[in-house]
């Protein structure tokens, strides 16, 4: 059974019956202080704290001991790891200091500062707490299994493999071990290596989720879905309210083609953590793809705002206010996807576009010239934004798409063109170069979408241009 005892992972059920047989026996040894039934009393009201997450009324049970008993090392490492779970990790750092200046090898200290700089994103604290850990104690399972994850966290993953290796050797029942392992082994693309660990993992403690998720990952990559859904069947079942194993349940029911079912799990998502933007991501997509504009842009705007630079967001924003022919909007959402992406220059185009269609022909005329400055002259783009600039030009627009050769980029430039038309008041020249593109088939650029919409919209359908 694995238990959770801090905010961001679990520990193997005996890491955490030695927390709590420490206390124990501290508290057998101070019955001069506190008699048994007070001691029974004071233990189970830890752990009912613990398990339900009240950090603060468990830390409370520890007011009751006399100071003598208190302030003992096992007691105060014991209150910095419950700070530590409660998110106090500045708390913590002091206590475990505390018991550091009269033992700088305790490694269980050290431990929680590794713990308390982690949560506080001190990488390199971390990693320097964790090497002494190490240097004292050479098979100390969960200092190598932390440098492993780091190890991994930067794709090194000869580095993480010697450190979930060694740890495997001190303690080859270790979980967090086999499961880091077998992580390496997916990436290195030892399959079968991987299963084993995984497996191994599962069977050992078949009341942790993670075994049963990383499995999932490793039957999802080789796309064996059903395989890959029936584990996260169970690691849902045994942490109902985790992100990650939500998200990556949606992720397979997107692959299997299950998109309705798919954008359950992704709203189950966003309620368990509304400030992860990877969830949003989908759903917007799948609505999106459904025709919920409504709500793709909602989802939409949430991601613009959790991750500014995740530029798609802006994109899908603009798309759906151009298909509402909400210029304004539109020109708005694609100058932000632009300020996020300054090479994209279709952003620029598109932003141009809707500027004109909202207002005047020549409003987006000073941005357009600001944007010249940095387009290669030898483009597509360049020759393109120069039309919409001076508003003139569109035959030798023309003669470059006459001569093009790549399908997704003459298509493109046709869109471009026929909006220029459209524009300017050539609305039978437009519909022209409109179909022009729907012939092309180019259905992999955003132009394809929009144009496909203004066909419906015109009652045009694809023919052979006259």
């Amino acid at each position: 059974m694995i238990f959770r005892i801090n905010g961001s992972g679990f520990l193997p059920r005996a890491v955490f019956f030695l927390f709590f047989s420490l206390l124990f026996s501290f508290f057998l040894s101070s019955q001069e202080d506190i008699d048994e039934n007070s001691m029974e009393i004071i233990l189970n009201d830890v752990i009912q704290q613990l398990a339900g997450r009240n950090y603060a009324l468990a830390l409370a049970q520890f007011d009751k001991l006399p100071p003598e008993n208190a302030d003992s090392p096992e007691i105060i490492l014991m209150r910095a790891s419950i700070l530590n779970s409660a998110g106090r990790p500045a708390e913590a750092r002091q206590l475990a200091n505390r018991v550091i200046a009269a033992d700088s090898n305790n490694t269980e200290a050290l431990m929680i500062l590794a713990d308390a700089a982690k949560l506080q994103d001190q990488v390199r604290d971390r990693r320097v707490f964790l090497e002494r850990i190490i240097a004292i104690d050479s098979g100390h399972a969960r200092a190598l299994n932390d440098l492993g994850n780091l190890a991994l966290g930067n794709r090194n993953l000869f580095v993480a493999a010697n450190y979930f290796d060694r740890a495997l050797a001190a303690e080859p029942d270790n979980g967090e071990s086999m499961v880091g392992r077998a992580v390496v082994a997916r990436y290195n693309r030892e399959p079968r290596r991987s299963e084993q660990l995984l497996n191994r993992a599962a069977n050992l403690y078949p009341e942790w989720a993670r075994p049963f998720q990383e499995r999932a990952r490793l039957y999802r990559g080789a796309g064996f879905y059903s395989d890959a859904l029936e584990d996260l069947d169970e690691a849902k079942r045994l942490e109902p309210d985790n992100y990650w194993i939500i998200l990556d349940r949606g992720l397979v029911l997107m692959d299997m083609n299950r998109k309705q079912d798919a954008l359950v799990e992704f709203a189950r998502a966003i309620e368990i953590d509304p400030d992860v933007f990877l969830a949003y991501v989908y759903s917007a997509g799948i609505k999106d793809e459904f025709g919920d504009y409504d709500g793709a842009v909602k989802d939409y705007t949430v991601l613009g705002k959790l991750r500014p630079d995740y530029y798609f967001a802006f994109e899908g924003i603009g798309v759906i206010k151009m298909k509402n022919k909400q210029w304004a909007e539109a020109r708005d959402a694609f100058l932000d996807a632009y300020r996020q992406a300054p090479k994209e220059y279709t952003y620029a185009l598109l932003a141009a576009v809707n500027w004109m269609r909202a207002g005047r022909q020549t409003d987006p005329r000073q941005f357009l010239a600001q944007v010249l400055r940095t387009a290669p002259r030898d483009t597509h783009e360049y020759a393109l934004l120069r039309l919409f600039h001076d508003l003139r030009g569109d035959v030798e627009v023309a003669s470059k798409i006459e001569s093009e050769q790549n399908i997704l980029t003459k298509a493109r430039m046709l869109f471009y063109l026929a909006s220029y038309y459209d524009i300017t008041g050539s609305r039978t020249l437009a519909n022209r170069y409109y179909l022009m593109v729907q012939e092309l088939d180019a259905s992999a650029c955003i132009e394809w979408k929009l144009n496909e919409w203004i066909l419906m919209e015109r009652g045009l359908g694809l023919r052979a241009i006259q």
